[in-house]
């Protein structure tokens, strides 16, 4: 008798290759969680870079002799560390204000003796944010000169400062002056030194008399604006007072770029989309110039590259479409010297319409698999962020489709469907006073442009008649990467054509994962001939590469008041109210637990 060998994975063998997965698997998980941290970070800089700016213009617009610390040296009327909260979250300001002797005129006890020797002064400024992991503060270094200076008394002086994204200073950055009605006219071009610094101490006096442009290679412009190109320009002309020193601040960095794409839910590119992008950063007030805010309309292949942009917040709005979700989410927080892709998911147009985004309140990152239930008048909808999603909600079109083209039909029925009472929603059709006892609906092929990881069914309404029985309604899926396979297989939740999916049983068997193509069938039944089952929504769930994190979208909504409510593992239960105006990006921080 011969003897046959069978041959297998050992346990050791088995063990090997689990870790080498989990090794993997790790190295994913820990990619993915830098990258949140990096884009907090950067995000984090931004808020503190504006928060230091401020506090320098504060300071540069008190009078000199206030310009110190209470009880210090120099005395002033500043505290040495003060608090202050941006975007929910705490930052310590501290500030450190110290006399400088300078040796332009002699030094104290130098050759020559500098009886006076607080010739200006230097700020110092520290953030940090004790709650966000943020190990070192960052700094910013100013000086405060007196009001009268040593020399020309018909003349003042020009202190010019440029800084980064970082608050670091900018050498090598050209700043072009003109003034025409000054005496005598200048018109010149000088740079900056190794501390960002520009100091013209012989100029002529004149109000606001002094255009500044400030640019270097490769970096971003910044420059004064006159009154009479903007209404009421944030930075307008510079002015030189006699024995008097005008200092004036200015921030340049790295050009960013944006690369755009439009696209739908099925990741297919949406060509000749109009669409607006709106910075936060100011030119002017009353009425506020954005200095970006531009309309754009995307190529053929549905793409478009905003090129030299500069670090800021940038949102961004879709005419004639609803916007699914945005990969990043908005807004997008934009550093310097960078090229950030943004992709727009696009959907039909409806008049009112909510992108609810869910974040967690400290690092603003997405939150994915939350629950999010929208309640108002008539309304009551469930979905998960970062779940995409393909619905039919209308099958009063009939029968004769085989790939879903038209959203009201289906490829077909044993003739026991009624559709049109009331019209879109579909029940068991009557043979004089009374139900048929079954029905089966098989639906159009769904084209879901990309192969996608399924994830759940759902339908409305999910409660049936008690009189109908258990198991009223059922449902069964067919998947492909084919849209003409040989022939459709549809299965139940355990991945066999003998069980269906039902008010107990939602999540799609992994069986159909990496597929591109579905359909569906529905099995209608009764238990009583005077009672139907009725559905008049049907959604199939998933996740894909173009799938937004941490987002879901609603449409079709009426102009009234709904209830959001969001749940999420980890983290506390939120409630708010909203009343959508059109289409709404609606921002939800949640606190974790």
């Amino acid at each position: 008798m011969k003897q046959k060998n069978h041959s297998g994975f050992s346990l050791i063998e088995v063990m090997v290759g689990m870790a080498v997965f989990v090794i993997f698997a790790m190295g994913i998980y820990s990619g993915i969680q830098y990258v949140f941290k990096v884009v907090y970070q950067s995000r984090l800089r931004i808020l503190e870079t504006a928060i230091m700016n401020e506090q320098i213009e504060i300071m540069r617009n008190m009078s000199f002799y206030d310009v110190g610390i209470i009880n210090g040296s120099p005395a002033g009327v500043l505290e040495h560390m003060v608090t202050t909260t941006r975007n929910n979250i705490d930052f310590i300001i501290t500030r450190t204000i110290r006399n400088i002797d300078d040796p332009y005129d002699g030094t104290i006890g130098g050759e020559p003796n500098d009886t006076s020797p607080a010739d200006y002064k230097l700020v110092d400024i520290e953030i940090i944010c004790n709650n966000c992991n943020q190990r070192v503060p960052y700094g910013m270094t100013t000086f405060i000169s007196p009001k009268y200076l040593e020399g020309d008394p018909t003349h003042g002086a020009l202190f010019i400062e440029v800084f980064d994204a970082d608050a670091e200073p900018v050498q090598g950055a050209s700043v072009h002056i003109v003034a025409t009605s000054t005496d005598p006219a200048v018109d010149f071009i000088d740079t900056t030194d190794n501390e960002g610094k520009l100091q013209i101490v012989d100029l002529g006096e004149g109000i606001q008399a002094y255009d500044i442009t400030v640019t270097k290679t490769g970096y971003t412009t910044d420059q004064t604006i006159r009154p009479g190109i903007i209404e009421n320009p944030i930075k307008p002309p510079a002015s030189v007072v006699a024995q008097n020193v005008t200092e004036i601040s200015f921030s340049i960095d790295k050009i960013s770029v944006i690369d755009l794409s439009a696209i739908n839910q099925y990741c297919t590119a949406m060509t000749s989309v109009p669409v607006n992008i709106l910075g936060t950063k100011l030119l002017g007030v009353e009425p506020d110039v954005f200095k970006v805010d531009q309309n754009i309309t995307t190529n053929g292949d549905g793409l478009y590259t905003f090129a030299n942009l500069e670090w800021d917040a940038y949102g961004f709005r879709v005419a004639d479409y609803d916007l699914l979700g945005t990969i990043p989410s908005l807004p997008l927080s934009l550093p310097a010297g960078t090229v950030q892709p943004l992709q727009l998911i696009l959907g039909a147009n409806t008049t009112n319409s909510l992108l609810v985004s869910v974040r967690d309140s400290i690092t603003r990152q997405p939150v994915s698999s939350a629950s999010v239930h929208i309640t108002g008048e008539g309304y009551n909808q469930m979905r998960t962020t970062g779940i995409g999603f393909s619905r039919q909600t209308d099958w009063s079109g009939g029968t004769g489709q085989l790939n879903y083209v038209n959203e009201t039909k289906y490829w077909s029925d044993d003739g026991k469907i009624e559709n049109f009472d009331p019209a879109g929603d579909i029940k068991l059709a009557k043979v004089g006073l009374d139900y048929v006892s079954s029905a089966i609906l098989e639906s159009s092929v769904f084209d879901l442009g990309v192969s996608v990881n399924f994830v759940n069914l759902n339908w409305e309404p999910l409660a049936q008649p008690i009189a109908t029985g258990d198991d009223a309604v059922r449902w069964q899926i067919a998947t492909s990467n084919s849209s003409t396979p040989a022939f459709w297989d549809y299965l139940g939740p355990d991945g066999m054509n003998s069980t269906y999916y039902n008010d107990e049983n939602f999540a799609i068997s992994e069986v159909h994962n990496g597929d591109q193509y579905f359909r569906y069938k529905i099995y209608l039944s009764t238990a009583s001939s005077s009672f139907t089952p009725t559905v008049s929504d049907f959604t199939v769930s998933y996740t894909t590469s173009c799938t937004a994190p941490g987002q879901v979208y609603f449409g079709n909504l009426a102009a009234q008041e709904y209830t959001v409510e969001v749940l999420a593992d980890g983290y506390q239960s939120t409630t708010q109210s909203i009343t959508p105006d059109g289409d709404i990006i609606f921002g939800i921080d949640l606190v974790a637990l």
